[in-house]
């Protein structure tokens, strides 16, 4: 992991202590964002902001206004050239048990993780990944995601079966694990969404009983449509993925990554649309204007 400097903000003071009662600890009843910070803001930041309230009427969680969670982001990604930001709403803490507290106090929890230079320094010029031209080495992971489509596709905290799948391999030279539904269809990465390039055009699997439906996802399907692709979510399996074009992994932190070998089998990635990737991971790690 490349070195860098971190600090933190709950309930909008600068401390990293939060109530052992705490409902997010507990149950993990909540919802977090992790947002790329590029010359002093975030990227996608209403992109972000959306899927945390859809997320939030889902869970029937209290937010905190929106201009709230700016004036403290603001204050964390000020000065930060190269970033993560993190935003974690919890329902807050609560008596022992499942049963909802009839006023519930959320915990908002943010903190920056500022990317530095091998001397320690803040990076002031963002080297780009290699990984977005050269492609990235791909497995296959054992675990499956369990099916619970009133919970598919909110970035809510309980992320256990993601992490027992990167616990699946060791090597450096693999950089993303894909998962299938119990039932066996293919749904996404451990940390992105898939995207397969075919005769139709762009397809990705539907999101609709597991899986987080990722923003870079759907920035990247907004920007295909409207630059004359044909765009198909649909019930995907590994035949689709063996037979597809290409294939693309998106997320947030990262951008695009063309898959350039499966299970050891090297993809061609001649086919892929460079220029549909090349604008969309533009606009991916673009830090907003308007801020």
């Amino acid at each position: 992991m490349p070195p860098s400097r971190w600090r933190c903000l709950i309930n909008g003071e600068a401390r990293a202590d939060v109530d052992s009662r705490d409902r997010g600890l507990s149950y993990g009843d909540g919802l977090f964002e992790t947002i790329a910070v590029r010359s002093g803001r975030p990227c996608c930041w209403l992109d972000h902001l959306d899927r945390l309230a859809l997320g939030a009427a889902r869970l029937r969680l209290p937010l905190p206004s929106p201009a709230r969670l700016k004036a403290e982001a603001a204050r964390l990604v000020e000065g930060v050239e190269v970033g993560t930001l993190k935003m974690i709403i919890t329902r807050g803490p609560s008596a022992r048990g499942y049963r909802l507290p009839a006023q519930p106090q959320p915990t908002r929890i943010l903190f920056v993780d500022e990317r530095l230079d091998d001397q320690g320094h803040a990076m002031t010029d963002p080297s780009r990944d290699p990984r977005t031209e050269q492609g990235v080495q791909v497995r296959l992971c054992d675990t499956r995601l369990g099916l619970n489509p009133q919970l598919a596709g909110l970035k809510h905290l309980n992320r256990l079966e993601q992490v027992l799948a990167r616990a699946e391999w060791a090597d450096p030279g693999i950089d993303e694990g894909l998962m299938l539904d119990a039932e066996g269809a293919l749904v996404c990465g451990t940390m992105s969404n898939l995207i397969l390039i075919t005769d139709v055009g762009l397809e990705t699997p539907l999101i609709d009983r597991c899986g987080v439906a990722g923003t870079a996802r759907a920035q990247l399907l907004r920007i295909a449509v409207a630059s004359g692709y044909q765009v198909r979510e649909r019930r995907l399996g590994l035949d689709d993925l063996l037979r597809a074009q290409g294939a693309l992994l998106t997320n947030a932190l990262v951008g695009i990554w063309p898959i350039r070998s499966f299970e050891g089998q090297e993809v061609d990635l001649s086919g892929l649309p460079w220029p549909l990737i090349e604008q969309v991971q533009t606009r991916l790690m673009q830090p907003e204007s308007d801020w």
